[in-house]
């Protein structure tokens, strides 16, 4: 049963990234119609953030299918590290994106000049942000679910993308009331700096993942409770260590039990933690080293 389960939510997960990819060209095709009508150098480089997308879309596409992946000889561990070498990769595309906007937008800032069609343009670019709006939320809310980094990153890329759209129509609203041509090239300016520290914050966190990060405080919480209350016959547990690698939750620790005790009985003790873990904590992988009571450090978790 739980094996079905677990097969569902990742087709789920592979029909929701081939979807973004679907959703990424038709907003990339939407705001280079806005730019197409109006010329403005703020939309253009909208839409070139929107080619991030795209490629985020493909590439996570390819790391979530990667990422569900079974262990093997060559990765005893799995495959789960790939989404993030994903979100690393969209972060660089995005600095990237960030420095073809800087050169068009200081292009523009030397030869200024009023964009075209502004409610056309107006129109379309906030049909396209529309979009964006729905399917990060999607991502977001499904990337945290099932704990994959590729989809959270590629959901929190598009509320950028949203944020830095809002701001450019808010600022071409203000460009054909004023009149003042320069605004243009501010406000592609600004989107680059928008989108680069959109860049930054993707890679701090793939790179978190890739040095095996911890696990949030209050799953490690969770863990030590299930371990304490889950023991009983044992001595104490030691050295607990939680490491989270994409979807996937590692834990060891070391289980002291008095030195007389059967192999049989520690393993049962063993088996009763893991039971507990596993209801505690989704997708987890454990490992415990018994240990007889000599071994203990008195520095652990008291069992109770």
């Amino acid at each position: 049963m739980g094996r079905r389960v677990s097969i569902t939510a990742n087709n789920r997960t592979l029909a929701i990234a081939a979807a973004s990819l679907l959703v990424g060209v038709i907003v990339l095709g939407l705001k280079f119609l806005a730019w197409h009508i109006t010329g403005s150098i703020a939309l253009y480089s909208d839409a070139l953030e929107s080619i991030v997308n795209v490629v985020t879309a493909v590439v996570a596409l390819i790391a979530v299918r990667l990422a569900q992946r079974p262990a093997d000889a060559a990765l005893p561990y799995g495959y789960h590290k790939a989404e993030y070498f994903s979100a690393v990769i969209v972060g660089v595309m995005i600095i990237v994106a960030a420095i073809l906007i800087v050169r068009e937008a200081v292009l523009g800032f030397l030869a200024p000049s009023l964009p075209d069609a502004p409610m056309q343009g107006l129109a379309v670019s906030g049909v396209a942000t529309l979009i964006n709006v729905v399917w990060a939320f999607v991502l977001i809310r499904h990337g945290r679910a099932v704990l994959s980094p590729a989809l959270q990153a590629d959901g929190r890329h598009l509320m950028t993308d949203v944020v830095s759209t809002v701001g450019v129509l808010a600022g071409l609203a203000l460009v054909y009331a004023t009149g003042w041509a320069v605004l243009d090239p501010i406000l592609a300016a600004l989107v680059a700096l928008n989108i680069l520290w959109s860049g930054w914050g993707v890679i701090r966190h793939s790179v978190g993942g890739l040095m095996d990060v911890a696990v949030p405080p209050d799953t490690q919480k969770t863990i030590r409770e299930v371990i304490a209350t889950n023991a009983d016959g044992a001595i104490e547990a030691h050295d607990i260590r939680a490491r989270q690698a994409g979807r996937m939750t590692f834990i060891d620790f070391h289980l002291v039990v008095p030195g007389t005790m059967s192999v049989e009985a520690a393993h049962t003790i063993c088996d009763q933690i893991e039971a507990k873990l596993r209801d505690a904590v989704k997708n987890v992988q454990i490992t415990i080293h018994v240990e007889p009571e000599n071994k203990a450090k008195h520095a652990g978790i008291v069992v109770v």
